[in-house]
């Protein structure tokens, strides 16, 4: 049974790098239920993690005991289109045109969590909440059949 459209699945967790299996798991199920191939599916979760790993790290400091909101909702109609992915956080808040992986050429561990991001997606956005913190928009469609 596919969720709704323009329903929202809503995950709320602390800034606990233990909790990030528990979105993968959501994410992956989301995705079947959707019917994003296994490529894509991988590729979301990736990218979810990634970000959320940012966010503990860079808008939090590592501190484990903030809040991250995150929103799955099914887009497009008469049928589901796309997954939009929105992660909320109240941290320290980083200017956009900031947001940047390094050189790909700089070898070395860690560091390319926003290229994966930008790769994998089809649609990525960063707004200051007024709030305080970020809002990251991140879209990917559903293949089509030919």
């Amino acid at each position: 049974m596919n969720p709704p459209q323009g329903r929202s699945v809503q995950l709320n967790i602390f800034s606990v790098p233990s909790h990030l299996p528990v979105v993968r798991g959501a994410i992956e199920k989301m995705c079947e239920l959707l019917g994003f191939d296994v490529e894509a599916s991988s590729g979301i979760v990736l990218s979810v993690d990634e970000a959320l790993t940012n966010v503990i790290r860079h808008a939090y400091d590592s501190a484990d005991d903030k809040g991250i909101e995150i929103e799955l909702t099914p887009i497009g109609e008469p049928h589901v289109e796309a997954l939009r992915i929105r992660i909320r956080d109240t941290g320290r808040v980083v200017d956009p045109e900031k947001i940047r992986s390094r050189d790909l050429k700089d070898i070395r561990p860690g560091g390319l969590g926003v290229h994966i991001i930008h790769e994998c997606m089809d649609s990525v956005e960063y707004a200051p909440r007024q709030a305080g913190g970020t809002e990251m928009t991140m879209i990917k469609s559903i293949p089509t059949s030919s």
